[in-house]
């Protein structure tokens, strides 16, 4: 079996990119390559990403565009024109489009991983032109792919109630936390510390700077304890879009040293920031499956995050969950749960068990199934 594999969200710089689907993408082509060397994949990316960055075995061939198509202009003539010329000559028997997107006129089986709906539920979350590819680009893809992965069963859910979908074409395939997510050595730790100099407490927030991530809410809420706790808040994320509400709330309120914005975090260096931090506050508007409260927790970090969306599915009975617009609620349970170091240890127990439940290998190994499926397909 040929199997094309759509990577053009797969980022080699350091920016808000390098999260989310290109995560999802690298994790997924890392795991495939691990446990398949008998199929042929064809991994299509962005200019200058090539084999030698992604080091999948021989069996993986990776096409580089010319053109840069991490930039949504250039890739949307991609997916929607050039793609669908590439795979009628490339002897591919199944197309994967990782970020719920295919070509209207693919000629070959494909399978498209939707990952949420918030085009349709926060359309004020994102440019109006971006907001209306997605939603038109996933509402076709949903029609004549073979299958759709989702990753969670409320993701699910979702997308055989609003795309009409028939249940048994659409397949949870979990994310999962890298392995790098665990609790650290303590003297890497302790260096850690030092070297970025942290407080011996402090709530952290890590993803990219957005309105559905619902960031001048739990500002709102830290401020509200601020005089009750020492633990500063820290915002680690690099600045994806609409994000000026999000800065104006914090210059408004005006916190001083009790809040710092960290910035992009470098991946090699996340999972020290989850380990270091006192809790992990993630209040999220809405998630398909919401993977920083799941790295946190794999790291050993009692987490707080909303009673919405996929995260209640995500967190289990592992964390504290409020509704992410109660401005009080939020902020009685980051006081509650500094304050209270026998639930942090109870919390970080349950976490550490909860996190194992998701593995990158079962992700791939289901994947590959779909491909199989829809590649005999007529």
């Amino acid at each position: 079996m040929h199997i094309a594999i759509n990577a053009h969200l797969l980022a080699h710089t350091r920016s808000f990119r390098r999260a989310g689907v290109s995560n999802y993408t690298e994790a997924l082509l890392t795991h495939l390559g691990r446990i398949d060397h008998q199929n042929t994949y064809t991994i299509y990316t962005t200019r200058g990403l090539g084999s030698q960055a992604l080091g999948l075995p021989a069996n993986f061939r990776v096409r580089p565009s010319a053109l840069p198509t991490i930039n949504p202009r250039v890739r949307v003539p991609w997916e929607q024109l050039i793609a669908p010329l590439i795979l009628a000559s490339s002897g591919a028997d199944v197309y994967h489009g990782v970020l719920n997107v295919m070509p209207v006129l693919s000629p070959i089986p494909s399978v498209v991983t939707i990952h949420d709906l918030s085009p349709f539920f926060f359309p004020q979350a994102s440019r109006r032109v971006n907001r209306l590819y997605a939603g038109w680009a996933v509402r076709v893809a949903a029609r004549p792919a073979a299958h759709l992965l989702a990753v969670f069963e409320f993701t699910r859910s979702e997308i055989i109630r609003w795309l009409d979908v028939p249940p048994e074409r659409v397949i949870v395939t979990h994310n999962a936390a890298d392995a790098r997510f665990a609790p650290p050595d303590p003297a890497e730790l302790d260096a850690f510390r030092r070297r970025h100099s942290l407080p011996d407490q402090f709530v952290l927030f890590i993803g990219t700077l957005e309105p559905r991530k619902n960031l001048p809410r739990l500002i709102e809420a830290y401020a509200r304890i601020a005089q009750a706790t020492r633990a500063p808040l820290i915002i680690g994320g690099g600045r994806g879009w609409l994000y000026d509400a999000i800065l104006a709330r914090a210059a408004e309120l005006n916190l001083g040293d009790r809040l710092h914005f960290a910035g992009y975090i470098p991946q090699e260096e996340q999972h020290l920031w989850y380990a270091a931090a006192t809790i992990f506050a993630f209040p999220s508007l809405y998630e398909g499956f919401g993977m920083p409260p799941l790295e946190a927790m794999a790291c050993g970090t009692p987490v707080i995050t909303s009673n919405t969306s996929s995260l209640p599915e995500v967190v289990g009975d592992a964390g504290m969950m409020v509704d992410p617009t109660d401005t009080e609620a939020l902020a009685a349970a980051l006081l509650h749960l500094l304050g209270d170091a026998d639930l942090r240890t109870e919390l970080r127990r349950r976490g550490l068990q909860r996190a194992r439940q998701f593995a990158w290998e079962a992700t791939a190994r289901r994947t590959l199934e779909v491909y199989t499926r829809a590649a005999a397909l007529p």
